[in-house]
């Protein structure tokens, strides 16, 4: 094969070419080049060259005028990958010894790591990720890429520390060549989509977040230069006022989104940044934008390790080292600039004019086989299998892996520093203090979350109040007032139900902010319970007035304290229920149906619709009806208003009915005091936020038994081969 100068990619092994040719159906749909003496070397765009001097660590951050200067200098002699050192190829970034090993940086390496799951139907084992080896330095972004399926998330949730327990995993990973931990505050992790709060402005996002994740023993000056420190460095500052928004209100676009999430992340100063495709869903211009500013944070020391699918030729020149996988096989890592050559040398040239990241996942996507065309040309057609067992073998023969394992070996013996862990964020009180404020801004501008329902229980309550208008005390007053109180014990408590969307979202945000170790379970659910208070009084006192005085209810302020108090305190059980259903069904349809029903169940066992006595004991009465918050509500209701009132017989001459008698013998009401179904209700407002409590931590610990089912599928992994296994 040729030599180019500065590369080599020999390989130990020849792959002649396929004498018979494969059925269309099953064949590769790009043809084989013969392969020519020379090859051009690819000269990097002006922006390119920029970023490359600009951002360089070895230059430090040039102003626009030496950026200015270097592009001039450049276009006389253009930087090609003959530019670069054998040294500089070989380490896949440059040739960085201990002198990048500082006390700020940490260097990733990681030698002959497998990952494999039991295959579902017991036939033996899956490898997600097999005999992979590489690492990271600082000031550099190391980019996986690869096919769907093809192990991308897996190599990054690895390296991150994040696999399920119940995934095997062998192999050596090093952390500035010690085996160690990644600790709070060293190391990040962005997940893939932009959970914020879309009530926020940019600043609030970023600052409550530092006050959350920074130690307390920061003052509150600091804690706000760290914020605007990071709003800058991700070019954010212009936006900082703006409201992020989301499906209900335009604000902040996708790549500006992502850009307050990674300066989420970062406001502990992680030497270590992992991101799961960074650029998901964003187009080519927002995508530039994020990596370019993942670079410059790249330039002050960082190291930067993104899982990243079919990214544009721009965003591509931005990374400094490629590792492509398919089927959990290492197809290639080193020098992005170096892939080209690498795929040309094995007979798959980048056509001209392609963006060579489409060409590399093209090459070595079997997903869509057989639906691609065949290209005209002399070429041979190939499997795809074939293609990613071909490249597998010719790279790990070649002299780029043989330098990547050396430099692997060189870091697992420099013996680096030892990562301290970053002081502890925000202690319990503040977390409370902070969340509830965050909480209580976001719910009292989203109009979804309280208002419009506080607009719908108004018109209901209205609604009540002229139907049941001035209800009096004859005979059919009885069932009246009875069915009245039912409707707001069961009917407005549903109405619960129209903030789930709402509920969700904050499941969302907690999910991502716990996931980083932002705060505690108990800060979050106590911060919810008192945020969401002044809103469900307010949703109680205010329709519940309306009601009651159009109807005319028992008189006395005490009575309608008492009916506002059971109202409110069925509001925070019933919200306290969707909150559950929320964390634990994270899809708005199935959580709406799921607490609907859930609360009609409920309903029909609370005495109105099935007299008490006339429940079935089996299950119904013991235990549904003793679960059912409607049970103790009603009978509260009841009880403030028909005691004390006296009704018309129906029967001419009969003597008055008392409320009493109504409570016994219509209502089949329980003969405790009404203060007894009140405190019931406020256990079980306890008691349900207790389950709510339980529920996240039952989540959290079934997470990678979940994960790791997933994981099983065949779609994403390959079956090992006895001797593979072995090896493992």
């Amino acid at each position: 094969m040729a030599d180019m100068k500065g590369h080599s990619f020999s390989s130990s092994t020849h792959h002649p070419s396929p004498r018979s040719e494969l059925p269309l159906s099953e064949s590769f749909p790009l043809k084989r080049y013969s392969i020519p003496n020379t090859y051009p070397s690819p000269t990097l765009s002006e922006s390119a060259i920029e970023l490359h001097l600009g951002m360089n660590p070895a230059y430090g951050s040039l102003g626009d005028a030496q950026c200015d200067q270097a592009k001039d200098t450049s276009s006389d002699h253009p930087t090609t990958s003959e530019d670069f050192s054998n040294d500089q190829i070989h380490s896949g970034i440059g040739r960085h010894s201990s002198d990048r090993m500082s006390e700020k940086g940490v260097t990733l390496s990681w030698k002959d790591v497998w990952v494999t799951v039991s295959s579902k139907d017991g036939g033996g084992k899956r490898a997600l990720l097999q005999n992979s080896n590489g690492f990271a330095e600082p000031g550099r972004i190391v980019a996986i890429m690869g096919p769907s399926g093809s192990g991308k998330s897996t190599l990054l949730d690895t390296l991150a520390g994040r696999l399920s327990s119940s995934i095997k995993q062998t192999g050596e990973i090093l952390v500035n060549g010690r085996k160690q931990s990644l600790s709070y505050g060293n190391s990040a992790y962005v997940t893939q989509d932009d959970v914020l709060m879309a009530t926020l402005t940019v600043w609030e996002a970023v600052y409550y977040s530092a006050q959350l994740q920074l130690p307390s023993s920061m003052s509150a000056a600091e804690k706000r230069e760290r914020a605007e420190s990071t709003i800058r460095d991700m070019g954010l500052q212009g936006a900082m006022n703006t409201t992020i928004g989301g499906w209900r209100a335009r604000g902040l676009s996708g790549g500006e989104k992502r850009r307050v999430t990674i300066a989420i992340h970062i406001l502990t100063r992680p030497h270590l940044l992992f991101l799961d495709e960074p650029t998901s869903g964003l187009d080519s211009a927002a995508s530039f934008h994020v990596i370019n500013r993942l670079r410059r944070l790249a330039s002050g020391g960082r190291t930067i390790i993104a899982s990243i699918h079919q990214p544009s030729s721009d965003v591509f020149e931005l990374f400094s080292s490629l590792y492509l996988l398919s089927s959990g096989r290492t197809v290639y890592f080193g020098p992005t600039s170096g892939a080209q050559q690498f795929f040309s040398t094995n007979g798959f040239p980048c056509p001209p004019l392609r963006n060579p990241s489409d060409h590399y996942l093209r090459t070595i996507n079997k997903d869509f086989e057989k639906s691609h065309d065949i290209e005209e040309g002399a070429g041979v057609k190939l499997k795809v299998e074939q293609v990613i067992d071909m490249l597998a073998k010719s790279y790990a023969n070649s002299d780029v892996s043989r330098n990547v394992m050396n430099r692997v070996e060189e870091i697992s013996k420099l013996n680096g520093d030892t990562l301290q862990a970053a002081s502890n964020g925000a202690n319990f009180l503040t977390q409370v203090r902070v969340l509830t404020i965050r909480s209580f801004k976001n719910m009292y501008r989203d109009l979804g979350y309280y208002w419009l329902r506080l607009a719908i229980y108004i018109a209901l309550c209205i609604c009540v109040g002229t139907i049941f208008y001035k209800v009096g005390n004859g005979f059919s007053a009885i069932q009246a007032r009875g069915a009245m109180l039912m409707f707001v014990a069961a009917f407005l408590t549903f109405m619960a139900i129209g903030g789930f969307p709402a509920f969700v979202e904050d499941m969302k945000v907690f999910d991502r902010e716990r996931l980083n170790g932002h705060y505690g379970v108990a800060s979050f659910v106590v911060a919810n319970t008192i945020s969401s208070a002044p809103f469900l009084f307010l949703i109680s006192v205010l329709p519940g007035a309306i009601a009651y005085f159009l109807v005319d209810l028992h008189h006395g302020f005490d009575h309608f304290a008492y009916f506002v108090l059971t109202l409110y305190t069925c509001m925070l059980v019933v919200e306290s229920l969707m909150m559950m259903v929320a964390s634990i069904v994270p899809d708005f349809l199935l959580g709406i149906i799921t607490g609907a029903g859930i609360q009609g169940v409920f309903m029909l066992t609370g005495g109105f619709f099935r007299l008490p006595n006339d429940i079935p004991k089996p299950f119904w009465t013991y235990p549904v009806s003793y679960m059912a918050f409607h049970t103790y509500a009603n009978e509260g209701f009841y009880k403030n208003d028909f005691r004390g009132l006296t009704f018309e017989n129906n029967i001419l001459g009969g003597p008055p009915i008392t409320g009493d008698s109504v409570l016994k013998d219509t209502f089949q009401v329980k003969g405790f005091s009404k203060w007894v179904d009140l405190l019931i209700l406020v256990g079980m407002a306890m008691v349900y936020r207790l389950l709510f409590f339980g529920l996240i931590k039952l989540k959290e610990k079934l997470r990678p038994i979940i994960k790791d089912l997933r994981s099983r599928s065949p779609a994403s992994s390959s079956t090992l081969s006895q001797e593979d296994e072995k090896n493992v």
